[in-house]
């Protein structure tokens, strides 16, 4: 069994609890960290959970925040929270029952 793992984003919660109540009041803080994103990027990153984010944007709304990166992600169980692992075939021998055996030579002249 894996455990399946998910995350909450709280970047707009954490804004609010700030004062930064317009998605915009975070383009200049970004650009003057050396991130420049339009205002239609900004406003996902804020109201969308983001699937991919740089490590500079992240880095840059922690200083811009004043935060930890745990008041932004918030690890989770996924909704399935723990499944099964499909087995390959034959993946149920032992390592040593997978190794080829090593050819014979037989000498064709050799009673």
């Amino acid at each position: 069994m894996v455990a399946k793992l998910d995350y909450r984003w709280h970047l707009r919660m954490v804004m609010a609890e700030r004062g930064m109540f317009q998605t915009t009041d975070l383009i200049v803080p970004l650009a003057q960290r050396g991130i420049t994103l339009s205002s239609s990027q900004v406003y996902r990153l804020v109201v969308e959970r983001p699937e991919r984010l740089s490590l500079k944007v992240l880095m840059a709304l922690l200083d811009i925040l004043q935060c930890a990166m745990d008041e932004l992600i918030e690890p989770v169980a996924a909704a399935g929270e723990m499944t099964s692992r499909r087995k390959a075939a034959g993946a149920e021998a032992g390592v040593g029952d997978l190794r080829p055996k090593r050819a014979r030579i037989h000498d064709a002249g050799r009673p």
